[in-house]
């Protein structure tokens, strides 16, 4: 059994506080699943690396994940990506937390830590690389958000976390832009519903 996180003052700070968006988070939101994301935080058996895969449409290195689809639970919706994106079929050990958008760059996100119940690492079509990185390479080559996430893994908290995702803004994303024009132009066109996918 999975423990609902306790969002305590950090929900109540982000629903209804954007500067930008105003009450875009209501309860409705946080209780509908639909159109929310999942990650997948996978060790393997020493915990001293960390499964990443990389992206099609837009090739960089991220935690495995994706979005809940309509009538799915949060924890039902990871072991689906897990597999689709890897071709692993997990189980969840844990909630890391859930983590609340402070605008239209990200959605309510759940993040869990999974076991490898069985399988081999193996491309897929959302994926055009896997592999286990060590700790302190994976924490170099990964998105802000994604290496927030790894270490509230890491950190073991007895209770899940939930917290506003502060790291994802516009002014991150320009400054991203400005080093990685052709990944940010590849990220809105994903959004938009027109992913370049490679094989």
């Amino acid at each position: 059994m999975v423990d609902t996180p306790d969002l305590g003052s950090g929900a109540v700070r982000c629903v209804g506080s954007s500067p930008i968006l105003g009450n875009f988070i209501s309860f409705k939101d946080l209780m509908d699943f639909h159109n929310q994301a999942v990650i997948v935080i996978l060790f393997n058996a020493n915990k001293d690396k960390i499964l990443l895969t990389k992206r099609r449409d837009v090739p960089i290195w991220v935690l495995p994940g994706g979005g809940i689809e309509k009538d799915e639970t949060p924890e039902f919706a990871v072991v689906r990506e897990a597999f689709e994106e890897t071709h692993l079929k997990v189980s969840i050990t844990r909630q890391i937390g859930r983590y609340l958008p402070i605008n239209r760059l990200a959605k309510i996100t759940h993040v869990f830590e999974c076991k490898l119940e069985s399988g081999s690492p193996s491309l897929t079509a959302e994926t055009c690389d896997i592999a286990f990185f060590s700790i302190e390479e994976a924490k170099k080559i990964l998105f802000i958000i994604h290496r927030e996430w790894l270490e509230d893994a890491l950190s073991s908290t007895p209770k899940p976390i939930g917290r506003d995702m502060t790291s994802v803004n516009y002014w991150a994303l320009c400054r991203y832009f400005f080093c990685h024009p052709l990944q940010v132009l590849r990220f809105a066109l994903s959004r938009l519903g027109f992913p370049l996918n490679k094989r």
